[in-house]
């Protein structure tokens, strides 16, 4: 590794400029449980639509975090860092002035390929600034505190800025930020690289972005669908390229060796479950507060706020508790208050508006959330050799990001299949609903505000739809559980 002499201020420079870095990241993840309701109302928008629009920003930073980090290695992680931040901006200017839900994904994609650099660079920098055990151990808690900070206050600059002006002004809000974050990173942080041995894996990437892009568009799309067939098929292809690849690659892009250690394999699935689930709920949330309750802006964001304070409040204990109590206990009780939580939120009916009717919902919710986090990584890192631990981490990250942007593409995907058939019978007779129903789907319904009668019978189709979503996401955590508690096996 290379890198300038870092002295005290010149480490703090680059942790600040880190945990803002990685702060911006986060927002984009965030953002869409508040402003989809928003967006749907202004854009009219369909499920699928939706859909896209969340998981425009989440897949680049999926596909893309793995080779952000070999680049910075290779050309200094400064630069990346910068980029990514300014890559970032680009995309929420996009995205502000965007007119149609196309444009929007646009924005969404463009900001959501800077996250991937930001991601991956803020963490790559504050650790080659601390090569000390002591200083790296916090160093690393704060950029994780940059994460939560941002979790947190993400939803609560959205709700204002959407009720004062529109979410259009939010993203001009987290453009203006992205510029802040690119200026600090270039004044303060320290560059570092290290070159020796990394190059991009430039067949891998390719083969890995087609194979998970062809994928979800096939889930998104629908079953039904000709072209969603085809997309499956290109996956199916693209993959095993990608494995092949993979094997015969001098550096590639994934070890795939790592997933014959069955701990750290386990973990994986788990990963990819565990993860689903918990942003299948949030979207599932973010749906029912916006497009079903027609909640406010701030009535949107205040139960993301309170769940994102869970995980703050449990912070301090987590070092305490994996000692304790180790990653697989952690991870199973997590999950299971994943699943908890979801089954409870499918049976709070719809009328029940504000926080207070689902407050325990989110409390479960949050604990599930920084359990599995925290369960999860421990788990991948502890299950392969010290010299291996850094691969084992991004590849617990791209796991980890697969399965979050499953959750919208799935969820959404299995609740307007329910809804459709619902809302279909209900509003047979009535033309003008037909003509909104055939053109955008029972969200699209449920946006245009036709009337009282057809309010409520869309209202009733999307919250079963939903509510089977839930049932989904909640088995999904089971399963996920039961892999951890039967096969998960810690080293002594």
């Amino acid at each position: 590794m290379t890198t300038t002499d870092a002295g005290p201020s010149l480490r703090a420079g680059t942790l600040w400029a880190g945990c803002v870095a990685v702060g911006v990241a986060q927002v984009g993840i965030v953002l869409p449980a508040v402003v989809n309701g928003p967006i749907q109302a202004t854009l009219h928008t369909s499920g699928a639509e939706l859909s896209w629009i969340g998981d425009a920003y989440l897949l680049p930073i999926a596909l893309l975090g793995l080779t952000f980090g070999v680049l910075g290695d290779l050309h200094g992680r400064k630069k990346i860092l910068v980029g990514g931040a300014l890559a970032a901006a680009v995309g929420f200017v996009l995205a502000s002035q965007a007119a149609t839900a196309p444009l929007l994904v646009v924005g969404q994609a463009v900001s959501g390929i800077g996250a991937a650099a930001l991601f991956q660079s803020s963490l790559a920098v504050i650790a080659a600034a601390t090569p000390d055990p002591r200083r790296r151990a916090r160093g690393l808690a704060a950029w994780a505190v940059g994460i939560s900070a941002s979790a947190l206050l993400t939803p609560l600059l959205a709700g204002v800025i959407t009720e004062l002006l529109s979410y259009h002004w939010v993203f001009a809000a987290c453009a203006v930020i992205a510029v802040v974050s690119a200026a600090l990173s270039a004044v303060l942080v320290t560059d570092s690289s290290a070159p020796a041995g990394r190059a991009p894996d430039w067949p891998g990437q390719a083969t890995l972005a087609l194979a998970v892009l062809a994928f979800f568009y096939g889930v998104i799309e629908g079953p039904a669908n000709v072209r969603a067939a085809v997309a499956f098929v290109v996956a199916v292809i693209a993959a095993i390229a990608f494995v092949r690849i993979e094997i015969r690659a001098e550096s590639p892009l994934l070890r795939l060796d790592l997933f014959r250690v069955p701990a750290f394999a386990t973990a994986a699935i788990v990963a990819v479950l565990g993860m689903f689930a918990f942003i299948g709920g949030g979207y599932v949330l973010s749906i029912r507060l916006g497009v079903i309750q027609h909640e406010t802006p701030m009535g949107i964001a205040w139960p993301f706020v309170v769940l994102q304070i869970v995980p703050l409040l449990l912070g301090p204990a987590l070092a305490r508790l994996l000692r304790g109590i180790g990653p697989r206990l952690l991870l199973v009780a997590g999950l299971l208050a994943l699943a908890a939580g979801h089954l409870w939120l499918s049976a709070v009916p719809v009328s029940a508006t504000g926080v207070l009717p689902i407050l325990g919902v989110l409390v479960l919710n949050g604990i599930g959330f920084v359990l599995l986090l925290s369960g999860l990584t421990a788990a991948m890192v502890n299950a392969v050799p010290v010299e291996l631990a850094g691969m084992a981490s991004g590849t617990a990250s791209v796991v980890r990001d697969l399965g979050q942007t499953l959750g919208p593409a799935v969820i959404g995907t299995v609740a307007l299949g329910q809804a459709a058939p619902v809302l279909a019978h209900g509003i047979a007779g009535q033309p003008a609903a037909q003509a909104v129903f055939a053109a955008g789907g029972p969200i699209a319904v449920a946006g245009a505000r036709l009337g009282p009668e057809v309010d409520e019978i869309a209202t009733r189709a999307l919250a079963q739809g939903y509510s089977a979503g839930l049932v989904v996401t909640a088995g999904t955590a089971v399963v996920a559980a039961l892999v951890a508690a039967l096969f998960l096996r810690e080293s002594k």
